[in-house]
């Protein structure tokens, strides 16, 4: 299938190519739709001379009633290279001259709408032959069926190959080609769309069994960074759900290996560099193999599973810096990056148009901020610091720990870097409340609270208030922003990411409510999104399938197999096991073959396999126990409340055990396998 599409992709680019003439096309000046759309992301785009149309049947009807090609771009707010490609392309005049002329050009925001930007990834990669990224650059035909895909395009040819046309020179030949209804371009158009539609269903099921975990641990150490951590070169991502595997591991087989891969990466990535180290937060990712320099924005879905993930690995090994960071992601978000108890969705990497203006710091003004506060020893450190004359970034500096400690004093240091900050402008703030994403970070607020009781009170605020503004009559959205009406309703992500929110504010409060909730919303993703075993992530205009692979983040069906196997156990409701069965057999094949793309449903089947154990015992009990039940080495562990003021340990269908004394639970609970 590959082969073919990408054989359609060269013959469509290479009909344009060597019938394209030379034409030239007059000025249109036309006003900009985006300047009456609520996402932040199109904002950015309202003044571009480009006659920009939101995704909807407007552009569409145009398009095809002209006969002019369409262009989708697919971004968002934060992304450095979607900012590059406005300020070179979009802002271009000439560009905009033949946009304006020739095509009807649609903008989307990935974030406001995933099932349109997860549309055209799979469109790109079937023609490319690899994944996509943002800024994504998408030309169809009149009648919207795309046969060029692309990512950041510049506005000039960078050399003479057809892979190195610039954007002027492609859309020129594009627009000639679609105009004169060039048959080829148009049967290859025809030939795309009927590889979109062709479904691919899974090969014959395997038996789910333990010895995946063999493999997962071989395919992990394959790509592991032995020296700085991380499962690649650079970029280096953080890969939250692979390190969060690898604690699961370790905690059940005591496995010395996943241990150590998770732990160095944890220490390397806390350093500094994707790290901020003065503000709190994690980057997208690092450039570089030593997770120095970061690109710079900040999601609230990767510093919510980092948060989670860093918890995790200080109530296993007790790493008190591994806190910090957790308490320092939270608070980061809390302090700079939350309105009204709801959660943003991501900060910029660039100010005033350069990329991580904001974060660095040049020698010089860090040299004197030391001494004229009246520090004696500023070349030492500076140098813990890594701040040298020459810079690790462009010349300035990324604030570092050189070794694993840090400064004596720097907290105050930490204080006076945060006020050399607080002159400069900011990076854009995207103000948008995502109901996935912050279900995430409300999970790992709850679990936070099992150390810190401030965090659960937050976590309890911030679950209330997005209710509140995402769950309007009997319906669930995806998006919003503060003060406005939803508008694009929930996908398969929300649905499973919030009810996954609510069991962990159950098992954090034992307020019944939150319980029936998840409940509710399980049972509505079960009846809109799942079949036979397999799950759509949208339905309606797009109806795409879900992957169950972890790419930006945590698969949503590995995170409804969570939330359905803690609903069975809760509720002892057979039927959610059942649909959990269902789903990692439908997906078992590929999960035994490759399990590193899949480490959440790896962890999850071996939750099915081994089984959750229920902590019951007196409301009172539980909670003034949160922090020792947290300690428990065994990672599926759910609470309720009973009338038993002892501590009853329950499996699937019965209890099988009680003790007075909470210290037993370990050996209770190894004993029962």
């Amino acid at each position: 299938m590959y082969l073919e599409s990408q054989s359609i992709y060269l013959s469509a680019i290479l009909v344009i190519f060597l019938y394209s003439t030379k034409n030239s096309y007059k000025e249109i000046n036309m006003s900009n739709r985006l300047k009456s759309e609520d996402s932040p992301y199109l904002q950015q785009h309202k003044n571009n001379p480009v006659d920009w149309y939101p995704w909807g049947e407007e552009a569409f009807l145009k398009a095809k009633k002209e006969n002019k090609t369409i262009f989708i771009s697919i971004g968002y707010s934060s992304c450095h290279w979607c900012h590059v490609m406005e300020e070179k392309v979009f802002e271009n005049k000439e560009c905009a001259d033949i946009l304006n002329e020739n095509f009807v050009c649609i903008k989307v925001d990935r974030e406001e709408r995933p099932d349109i930007d997860k549309h055209y990834q799979e469109v790109y990669t079937m023609l490319n032959r690899r994944a996509g990224g943002w800024p994504t650059s998408i030309f169809c035909t009149p009648e919207n069926k795309p046969f060029f895909a692309g990512t950041y395009i510049p506005s000039e040819s960078r050399e003479s190959s057809i892979e190195g046309m610039g954007f002027i020179e492609l859309t020129k030949l594009i627009a000639e080609k679609v105009s004169q209804k060039d048959e080829q371009l148009l049967k290859s158009a025809d030939e795309i769309e009927s590889f979109l539609n062709h479904k691919e269903h899974p090969k014959e099921a395997t038996v789910l069994k333990e010895d995946f975990v063999k493999n997962f641990m071989l395919q992990v150490k394959n790509n592991y960074d032995t020296l700085y951590g991380g499962f690649s070169v650079s970029p280096k991502f953080p890969h939250a759900s692979t390190l969060g595997t690898l604690l699961v591991i370790d905690k059940l087989y005591d496995d010395k290996s996943a241990k150590a891969m998770l732990t160095n990466t944890l220490l390397n990535m806390k350093k500094g560099g994707m790290y901020d180290l003065i503000d709190g937060g994690f980057c997208r990712y690092s450039v570089d193999e030593k997770w120095i320099v970061p690109h710079f924005e900040k999601m609230l879905y990767d510093n919510a599973l980092l948060c989670e993930l860093y918890t995790n690995a200080y109530l296993a090994y007790s790493e008190e810096s591994f806190l910090n960071i957790a308490k320092e992601i939270a608070d980061f978000w809390q302090d700079r990056m939350s309105e009204d108890n709801l959660f943003y969705s991501a900060s910029d990497a660039d100010s005033k148009g350069e990329e991580g203006t904001f974060f660095i710091y040049s020698y010089e003004e860090v040299h004197k901020l030391l001494s004229d506060n009246g520090y004696k020893n500023v070349d030492a450190i500076l140098e813990m610091l890594s701040i040298t004359k020459n810079g690790n970034f462009e010349g300035k500096n990324i604030v570092r720990f050189k070794d694993d400690e840090m400064p004596k004093d720097f907290e105050n240091i930490n204080s006076l870097l945060r006020g050399l900050r607080a002159q400069r402008e900011y990076p854009f703030i995207d103000k948008k409340i995502q109901t996935s994403w912050s279900g995430m970070m409300i999970k790992s607020l709850f679990n936070l609270g099992k150390v810190d009781d401030a965090y659960k009170q937050r976590a309890i605020k911030n679950l209330d208030a997005l209710l509140s503004v995402i769950y309007i009559d009997g319906k669930l959205y995806h998006t919003t922003l503060i003060h406005k009406k939803p508008k694009v309703e929930a996908f398969l992500e929300d649905y499973a990411f919030l009810a996954q929110a609510l069991i962990e504010a159950f098992n954090a409060t034992q307020d019944e409510l939150y319980l029936i909730r998840a409940q509710h919303f399980a049972n509505l993703a079960l009846e809109k999104f799942y079949d036979k075993g397999a799950w759509k992530f949208s339905i309606g205009e797009f109806e795409t399938k879900a992957e169950i692979s972890d790419n930006t983040y945590i698969s949503p069906v590995s995170i409804m197999v969570d939330v359905l196997l803690s609903l069975n156990s809760l509720l002892e409701d057979d039927k959610y096991r059942h649909f959990a069965f269902k789903t990692l057999e439908y997906s078992s094949y590929e999960l035994g073959k490759r399990p590193i793309v899949y480490p959440y449903m790896l962890r999850q089947m071996l939750r099915y396999l081994k089984g959750d154990r229920v902590i019951k015992s007196s409301q009172k009990k539980l909670q003034a126990n949160t922090l020792k039940l947290a300690l428990l080495e065994y990672p599926f562990i759910q609470k309720k409340v009973s009338g038993d003021e002892n501590y009853m340990v329950c499996g699937d269908k019965s209890c099988f055990a009680g003790t007075n004394d909470i210290n037993e639970i370990n050996a209770i609970i190894k004993k029962s396998f």
